[in-house]
C-alpha cells in the first residue's frame, strides 16, 4: 500500500511554509498546532513517529538523533531559513515522488 506523506513541522518553520504546502494539498501538521511547541527534540520525533509524520526542521540536532539510532518517519532537512516558495517546492517535490514508507528513517536535505 502507497501512503503519501504527511509532514510535521518545528517550531521555526514559517506558517507561509505550513501554508502553501496545504494550499498544494500536502499534509502538514504544524507544532503549535499539535500542542507541542515547547517539547524537546526527542518528544517533537517521537511524536511525529507515533503520527506518522516526517518532520521538517532547520535544526540539526535532528540529525545528531538520526545518526544516535533514535526511530523516526523520516526528516527533512534544510540548512538555512532560505526562500520560502522555493522550500514549498522542494517539500511539495519530496511528497509527490517519494511515499510514508519509503521516508521511514531517512533523511532528505533540501
Amino acid at each position: 500500500m502507497v501512503t503519501p506523506i504527511k509532514y510535521y513541522t518545528d517550531e521555526h518553520i514559517s506558517k507561509a511554509i505550513i501554508k502553501g504546502l496545504q494550499a498544494r494539498g500536502v499534509d502538514v501538521l504544524s507544532c503549535q498546532e499539535a500542542g507541542m511547541r515547547t517539547a524537546s527534540d526527542e518528544e517533537h520525533l517521537a511524536f511525529a513517529n507515533e503520527n506518522g509524520r516526517v518532520i521538517f526542521t532547520y535544526d540539526a540536532d535532528f540529525i545528531r538523533l538520526h545518526t544516535d539510532g533514535f526511530e523516526h518517519a523520516g526528516i527533512v532537512y534544510s540548512s538555512k531559513q532560505g526562500n520560502i516558495g522555493e522550500q514549498v517546492r522542494n517539500l511539495k517535490l519530496i511528497a509527490a515522488v517519494l511515499t510514508a514508507e519509503e521516508m521511514v528513517g531517512q533523511i532528505e536535505f533540501i
